[in-house]
C-alpha cells in the first residue's frame, strides 16, 4: 500500500469540500481532521511488546520484530487481547508487528510487490498472511512461497445501523428501498464485498439497484445512495454515526465492537445463506521466506488452541471446526 501526499489530498480534500457543503449542523461539529483521525489508519500497523506496551504506525518493525504477520483488516479489534495472551505463553518473543489492512491491498501490493506504508518501505516476507479469501493462500502455493495453509475462525455478514433504527431497516431485503442512503465496502480492495456482499446481493437480485453497476473506492456508486469506502472496517460506522449513511453491509464482528465501545450504532441480522457464513473462513499460512519460521510455526499451533478461539469468540467470531484447523494445500 503506498500512502503518497498526492492521495492524502485525494482523501482529505473531498471531505473538507464536502463537510463545506454540507448544511450547519447537519453532521454535527465534524472536522475532516477528526474524520481522518477516526479512521484509525496508523492502528492498522501496531508492534505489541512482552511487556505490554503498544507502539503504533513504526512500519520498520516489519524487518525487525521477532514475528511479522500481515492480517485481514476486520480482525483488528481482536489483536491485542489476542496477541497479549500469545505471548503469556510464549514470553521469548518479545516483539510482534501485526498488520491489519484489507488482504487483497497485502497480498498484490506487499507481498507480490515491494509495498510503502506512509511513505516507509514494508517488509515483503511476514511471516505470516492472513485473508479471509482462502484463493489468496492457493495463489500463494503456486507461486511457491507458502506450503499450507489452515482455516482459524469463521464470521459472518450483518447489516449495521444507527442506534434505534431510526429508518426501521428490518433486513437485507431494505437495501433495495429509495429512501435510505448506503455506506459499503468497495468491491475493489475489500473481500467482504467483492466476495461475499455483492454475491448475497445478486442472490436477491438487488446487486444492481445497490450498486449502479459500479465498481470503485472512495466514492459514490450511486450518486448520494450508495458510497464505496476506501478501508470500511472505521469509516462505515463513522458515516453512519455522522449522519452520512443510514446502513451499511459489515462483519457482525464489526457491530459488536462497535457497540461494546458505545458507538452510535447497532446491529440487524440477516439470516442464512445470506450472511454467507458457511463461505466465510479466513485463511492462515507461513510464508517461506519469512524471517521467524518457529515462531510463525509456534502462532500456527496457538490459532488452534482452545483459548485462542476462546478470544476470537468473545469478540463474535465463530469458532473453527477440527477440520478447518488441518493444514491443507
Amino acid at each position: 500500500m503506498t500512502t503518497s501526499k498526492h492521495s492524502l489530498t485525494k482523501r482529505v480534500l473531498p471531505a473538507i469540500f464536502a463537510t463545506a457543503l454540507v448544511p450547519a449542523g447537519m453532521f454535527g461539529s465534524i472536522s475532516p481532521a477528526f474524520a481522518e483521525e477516526d479512521a484509525g489508519h496508523n492502528n492498522d500497523y501496531r508492534t505489541f511488546h512482552a511487556d505490554g506496551k503498544i507502539d503504533t504506525g513504526k512500519v520498520g518493525d516489519s524487518y525487525t520484530a521477532e514475528l511479522v504477520m500481515y492480517l485481514a483488516g476486520n480482525q483488528f479489534m481482536v489483536m491485542e487481547e489476542l496477541i497479549k495472551d500469545f505471548q503469556s505463553k510464549n514470553p521469548d518473543i518479545k516483539t510482534v508487528y501485526v498488520e491489519t489492512i484489507p488482504p487483497g491491498q497485502i497480498l498484490k501490493n506487499q507481498i507480490l510487490k515491494q509495498g510503502e506504508v506512509n511513505g516507509q518501505k514494508t517488509a515483503q516476507n511476514p511471516d505470516l498472511f492472513a485473508s479471509v479469501n482462502q484463493n489468496h493462500l492457493k495463489q500463494l502455493i503456486k507461486k511457491e512461497k507458502v506450503d499450507k495453509y489452515m482455516i482459524y475462525t469463521r464470521n459472518k455478514l450483518e447489516l449495521m445501523v444507527k442506534k434505534g433504527n431510526p429508518k426501521n431497516i428490518k433486513g437485507v431485503e431494505d437495501l433495495g428501498r429509495d429512501d435510505i442512503v448506503q455506506s459499503h465496502p468497495n468491491p475493489i480492495t475489500e473481500g467482504i464485498f467483492k466476495f461475499y456482499g455483492s454475491e448475497m446481493l445478486k442472490d436477491l437480485d438487488l446487486h444492481a439497484k445497490v450498486t449502479g453497476g459500479k465498481e470503485c473506492k472512495e466514492c459514490w456508486a450511486v450518486p448520494d445512495k450508495t458510497w464505496f469506502t476506501a478501508r470500511h472496517h472505521r469509516e462505515t460506522p463513522f458515516r453512519i454515526e455522522n449522519n452520512q449513511a443510514d446502513v451499511g453491509i459489515v462483519w457482525t464482528t464489526e457491530v459488536k465492537h462497535a457497540m461494546s465501545q458505545g458507538r452510535d450504532v447497532e446491529g440487524v441480522a440477516i439470516p442464512q445463506p445470506y450472511n454467507k457464513q458457511e463461505k466465510v473462513g479466513y485463511a492462515i499460512g507461513r510464508l517461506n521466506q519469512g524471517r521467524n519460521q518457529d515462531n510463525a510455526a509456534k502462532f500456527l499451533s496457538y490459532l488452534a488452541s482452545d483459548d485462542a478461539q476462546s478470544i476470537y469468540e468473545k469478540y463474535g467470531f465463530l469458532r473453527a471446526s477440527k477440520e478447518d484447523l488441518t493444514l491443507r494445500q
